[in-house]
């Protein structure tokens, strides 16, 4: 391996010109201890310029700036042995994210470390035995960094949007997110991420539609509607409906979908001006709609019953339901 440095007693030494061009022009103080030069030296190299500080314990040979791709290598070996870019840094290399203002790591959670300026550090049980993904510097894989900020995750949307995000672009499957959640005892969102993530693998929509019986329709009250219903479109294609009011000529959609082709964006479009055709008021509603806002779902259901002369009213389902206060 060829280096470049000056003679001292008679022997070169100083980094590795490959590895230092593998790490994007950064090194640490071990890993040019590793390379033979003494603490002296490395002061040396400090106070004349060659080497500049990038963290403690963390200097590049390069002249100018060592851009972001220095920066991440810069905060791992910060970090020292074990540590790995995760989070929203992990997402930025695996999944095309924007990059965050901080810097993520995940280290071992028997580790101390004290994190560089602009590093946040993420402290894990599981830090030796996390997937990681084929680049450098080391990242935690794509199905690890999806279930670290799903459970980072402050919103339904935001979870909702990691996932959605890693499946479109088909960085991953459902199958290997499924079994990556299996692998963990703890994970923020598991009930409601297991159901949308299990109904993309298998197609069925039951666990949705599950929810909107139990959380919308009988929780607060509304009518009973049929289910499946079969139709025929006026183009002489057929289909079934989710929720039908045949008295009240309303037709209820539930899309179990987390991501669209736009094709199946124009199918459901076509369902819903059939219905509309046919003298039937049609509503669609998806994930978010029915296990994170059911009580307004339900609102406005029973609103559009009533309009359409259900006699009713929706029952709150607790005390801060928000049917007390718009029904």
């Amino acid at each position: 391996m060829s280096v470049v440095g000056v003679t001292l007693g008679g022997m070169k030494r100083d980094m590795p010109s490959a590895l230092v061009a593998l790490q994007q022009g950064v090194f640490s103080r071990r890993q040019a201890s590793e390379a033979g030069l003494t603490l002296q030296m490395i002061d040396a190299r400090l106070r004349s310029g060659k080497w500049r500080r990038v963290f403690r314990g963390v200097y590049t040979n390069a002249a100018g700036d060592i851009g972001r791709p220095g920066m991440l290598w810069a905060a791992v070996l910060s970090a020292g042995r074990y540590a790995v870019l995760s989070h929203q840094t992990a997402a930025e290399l695996v999944l095309g994210g924007r990059p965050d203002d901080e810097i993520h790591l995940t280290i071992p959670a028997n580790h101390k470390v004290e994190a560089a300026p602009g590093v946040r550090v993420h402290r894990s049980r599981r830090a030796f035995t996390i997937e990681l993904a084929d680049c450098y510097p080391p990242c935690t894989s794509v199905e690890e960094t999806v279930l670290d900020l799903v459970d980072a995750a402050g919103t339904f949307d935001e979870m909702c949007g990691w996932i959605t995000r890693a499946l479109t672009t088909k960085r991953t499957t459902a199958v290997k997110l499924c079994t990556a959640m299996s692998e963990r005892q703890r994970l923020r969102w598991r009930s409601v991420a297991g159901d949308m993530i299990t109904a993309t693998i298998t197609g069925d929509h039951s666990v949705l539609e599950h929810r909107y019986e139990r959380d919308v329709e009988r929780a607060h009250g509304l009518p009973e509607p049929e289910r499946q219903v079969p139709f025929t479109a006026p183009d002489g294609s057929r289909g079934r409906r989710d929720r039908v009011y045949p008295t009240y000529r309303v037709v209820v959609e539930l899309d179990g979908q987390l991501y669209h082709p736009a094709e199946e964006i124009w199918k459901d479009k076509d369902r819903d001006n059939a219905a509309i055709e046919a003298g039937y008021e049609s509503l669609r509603y998806g994930w978010r709609h029915v296990t994170q806002d059911s009580c307004a779902t339900a609102v406005q259901v029973g609103r559009v019953l009533r309009d359409r002369g259900w006699p009713g009213q929706p029952h709150p389902c607790s005390v801060r339901c928000l049917v007390r206060q718009r029904s």
